[in-house]
């Protein structure tokens, strides 16, 4: 029997998919889960965090290959960030060697580039650190916006477009990637020794990425509504980001860190960065998955 692939972050919306993804594929994963789970042919459940440290050795025993995906997208300072994604990351990292895991993959995000903008993107630049001084044949995912069933990140732009009436960051660009196309490429990376040392940025494929307006109206197409657009600028964003913090405290959604990172106007992939073609390429054309995205959240009645 081939060992398992240990995967922290499995219950949220990216390992969700991958989890199916290795389903599909036939492969054995071993997943860390703070609360019990369903059971599932494929998966062993291993009850835990990221700073149970007996948890993570029993996480990697004996598995084959590391993919962290588990981190913190929104927090309330930075250190929330550190312990999420540094300390994680370190922890995970520690476990793999341990273990004797040669190969760890991790997710981190396009926001590590710009590690000057935001605290998350700061955390997700350190947490870079230690698998690149690990010595381990890691590899680092940079992946853009991720979009797809199970999202709640994005919903709200769905549930904005279905009204016809979409508000945006000040004029930019991004790149999108769907969220079963990034967990072909995690899995993928599992056995491809070409991509130890790498760091990619995967996407849809679009060369220069989405325009915010152009984004806006294929999430209208999306739900079936003619959208119009209006590009809020930063220093209203800001104001309603410490609106949100007087309302709603630490459970804020939009936090003066979110309003750096949404207000930078370049978020596209490097080409450069890009996976090869031999190793991985993208499948879901970004407007049907925006569509069967819509679809999705229409059946389980949030949109």
């Amino acid at each position: 029997m081939t060992a398992p692939i240990a995967i922290t972050g499995g219950t949220g919306f990216v390992g969700s998919h991958v989890l199916r993804i290795a389903g599909q594929r036939g492969l054995t994963v071993r997943a860390l889960a703070r609360r019990p789970q369903a059971p599932a042919p494929h998966i062993e459940w291993v009850a835990g965090a990221l700073d149970d440290r007996d948890a993570l050795a029993r996480l990697s025993d004996g598995a084959r290959a590391m993919i962290h995906i588990a981190g913190v997208i929104n927090a309330p300072d930075r250190e929330g960030f550190i312990a999420g994604n540094i300390h994680g990351t370190e922890n995970v990292v520690r476990a793999a060697q341990d273990a004797g895991i040669r190969r760890l993959i991790l997710v981190s995000s396009l926001a590590a580039r710009e590690p000057g903008l935001s605290e998350y993107g700061w955390s997700k630049a350190e947490a870079e650190k230690p698998v690149i001084s690990s010595g381990l044949d890691w590899t680092i995912v940079r992946p853009p916006a991720v979009y797809g069933p199970g999202d709640r990140e994005m919903l709200e732009l769905f549930r904005l477009a279905a009204k016809g009436f979409v508000t945006l960051p000040p004029p930019g660009r991004l790149s999108l990637i769907e969220a079963s196309d990034l967990s072909r490429l995690l899995l993928d990376l599992v056995d491809a020794p070409t991509a130890i040392g790498q760091c990619f940025e995967p996407d849809d494929g679009i060369e220069a990425g989405w325009d915010h307006r152009a984004f806006a109206h294929a999430l209208g197409d999306a739900v079936g509504r003619s959208v119009r657009t209006l590009s809020v600028p930063a220093s209203i964003l800001r104001i309603a980001a410490t609106a949100d913090g007087l309302i709603r405290g630490k459970a804020a959604k939009l936090t003066p860190d979110r309003v750096r990172y949404f207000c930078h106007p370049d978020w596209v992939v490097s080409a450069t960065r890009r996976p090869p073609e031999s190793l991985w390429r993208p499948m879901v054309e970004t407007r049907a998955g925006l569509k069967a995205t819509a679809e999705s959240y229409k059946r389980l009645g949030w949109l």
